[in-house]
């Protein structure tokens, strides 16, 4: 499952972004990135950074519509790189929601505004689409306006604001329910 395209930069140059599942030996790549957000930002309620084992665990979880993947640009010795990840989920647990699922995007800050986000939520609409789910959830938190715009240009629209149902960093969060449908 390879996917291979241009990401937009600023600077006219596009570095080449490929994206491909994500293994085990992808574990630290992807906690230093998701750690990263756990331990400075809102962008995931947890509030415990994952451990390598937990990560590897993770990893060894996701299959099949629900397989993680990775995002790589060649570093500058010319190997790729993972610079961000994602990931579909099921939506909720019971029978009824199986058609509906939830996805997952992050990017290591430095790579922000490259078109990696965008990149990796084209592969996951493909992959929903392929695997015959009905929908996508997007749960961000309701400040995030980049996330939220990444959502609303990849089709998502908002069907709803989850008021303090979160606290992180000693403050109330509110969460931002953008959905697509397939």
């Amino acid at each position: 499952m390879g996917f291979t395209q241009a990401a937009n930069k600023s600077a006219g140059q596009r570095p080449t972004v490929t994206i491909r599942l994500a293994t085990v030996d992808d574990a630290a790549a992807i906690l230093e990135i998701y750690n990263y957000e756990v331990e400075s930002s809102t962008s995931t309620f947890d509030i415990v950074p994952r451990t390598l084992d937990g990560q590897r665990a993770w990893l060894t979880e996701r299959s099949g519509a629900f397989a993680a993947v990775v995002a790589t640009i060649s570093n500058r010795e010319g190997n790729p790189a993972v610079v961000g990840f994602a990931s579909l989920s099921p939506y909720k647990e019971r029978a009824a929601y199986r058609t509906t699922v939830e996805n997952s995007v992050y990017v290591l800050r430095k790579h922000n505004g490259l078109g990696i986000g965008r990149t990796l939520m084209d592969h996951l609409i493909e992959v929903a689409r392929e695997s015959g789910f009905h929908s996508i959830i997007a749960r961000i938190e309701a400040g995030s306006e980049a996330s939220r715009a990444l959502h609303q240009a990849c089709g998502f629209v908002l069907v709803g604001i989850e008021t303090e149902v979160g606290r992180k960093f000693n403050r109330w969060l509110s969460t931002a329910v953008m959905q697509l449908m397939l």
